[in-house]
């Protein structure tokens, strides 16, 4: 196990869950105070989903071994098709070489595809390069007659230069927290990359476009044929209060997807939203999950499966769960090593040795077999 603070890969496959709203400069997400609460059921007949499905990520990986690799990629879409029940799969991450096979192999399971480009910390025509090649190859999958929907990316105030003071997603969280940025210029210049990136999208690509928002966060929808919200919001077990909160989506007139959802593996995660994966101390010689945080599979999946059941009563486009692996955080005997709890994936990454990922595996977790269930009943 390496000694290090946390690395900017790293982060990212952390904070493509941060899920934090900020509109006119404000963080809109609020958490509510218990892990449960009054019960409730959402006031609209159930009238299913579209596509159901997860997050796959493309990664360099930052550890030897646990990057992108063809052969695991066929392998972990066959079980997402066949095993966990999906119709559709989030192709995501950095490199277009690995963006387009896996996209590739999705659409030859005939998967529906949401393929959305994130390239992070790097100037900003590079960023609308990386997603013009992503966006000729789901033309190119379109025209073949595959089911792709493109996303231009995910929470640009994060990951893109030049709208938050910051050289990288840790430095902007830092000027945000202390508001060290004018709100007005961040809302002007986010509007601006939006809407260059929904240009590009439309220059290559015939199909349908949108954009991986935060919850609360102020989009032009006008310019996409989908609204989408990476949604990490808690209400208890209050099910009518999650349809309410996502009915402002509505008004736009389009279809809606849920883009990103989930919890981390740990008591009381769902009641930190996106923020889950900051438990982990990094100041240590060794990073280590923080005291008083107690592994918990059960309180993931439970969360999955009330988040799913409102989802399915509201007739939305897609519920995209982030993320099926992450095989950066292992699972490891002793808690404070253990760094899965602190990651959203549906399997836990198991190294051939507890600090040296070598051959590694996953295995499933208890949210991996309650979306299976729910995802089989459709």
């Amino acid at each position: 196990m390496r000694n290090h603070e946390i690395s900017r890969a790293q982060f990212l496959t952390r904070a493509g869950a941060v899920g934090m709203a900020i509109a006119a400069g404000s963080w809109l997400t609020a958490c509510q105070d218990d892990e449960d609460g009054p019960s409730g059921s959402p006031s609209e007949p159930p009238s299913g989903l579209k596509y159901r499905g997860v997050n796959y990520e493309v990664a360099a990986g930052e550890f030897p071994g646990t990057g992108w690799d063809a052969t695991r990629m066929r392998e972990d879409l066959g079980v997402i098709q066949d095993q966990l029940h999906a119709d559709s799969v989030t192709v995501f991450g950095t490199g277009v070489e690995r963006l387009a096979p896996t996209a590739s192999e999705a659409a030859e399971r005939g998967l529906h595809i949401w393929l959305q480009p994130r390239l992070a910390d790097r100037p900003q025509q590079e960023i609308l390069d990386h997603l013009a090649a992503a966006g000729e190859h789901a033309e190119e999958l379109r025209r073949q007659g595959a089911e792709v929907d493109l996303s231009v990316g995910a929470e640009f105030v994060l990951f893109v230069p030049g709208i938050l003071p910051g050289a990288n997603a840790l430095e902007r969280i830092e000027n945000i927290s202390k508001g060290d940025y004018d709100p007005r210029q961040m809302a002007r210049r986010l509007a601006d990359f939006i809407g260059r990136s929904a240009g590009v999208a439309r220059a290559v690509f015939s199909g349908n476009i949108s954009y991986g928002a935060a919850d609360g966060d102020e989009v032009d929808w006008d310019l996409f044929d989908i609204v989408s919200v990476n949604y990490y919001a808690y209400h208890g077990t209050d099910r009518a209060a999650y349809a309410k909160d996502l009915a402002k989506y509505r008004r736009w007139g389009k279809p809606v997807a849920i883009t990103e959802c989930g919890s981390c593996t740990f008591e009381g995660a769902p009641k930190r939203g996106g923020m889950g994966w900051d438990v982990v101390d990094y100041s240590k010689p060794v990073p280590e999950i923080k005291p008083g945080i107690v592994r918990s599979e059960a309180t993931q999946a439970r969360y999955l499966a009330d988040v799913l059941e409102v989802f399915e009563s509201m007739d939305l486009y897609s519920a995209m769960i982030y993320q099926f692996a992450t095989p950066d955080a292992p699972h490891r005997p002793e808690r404070r090593y253990d760094m899965d709890i602190a990651s959203y994936s549906l399997v836990k990454a198991m190294w051939e040795t507890p600090y040296a990922p070598g051959d590694w595996h996953w295995e499933p977790k208890q949210a991996f077999y309650t979306v299976a269930e729910r995802f089989g009943r459709v």
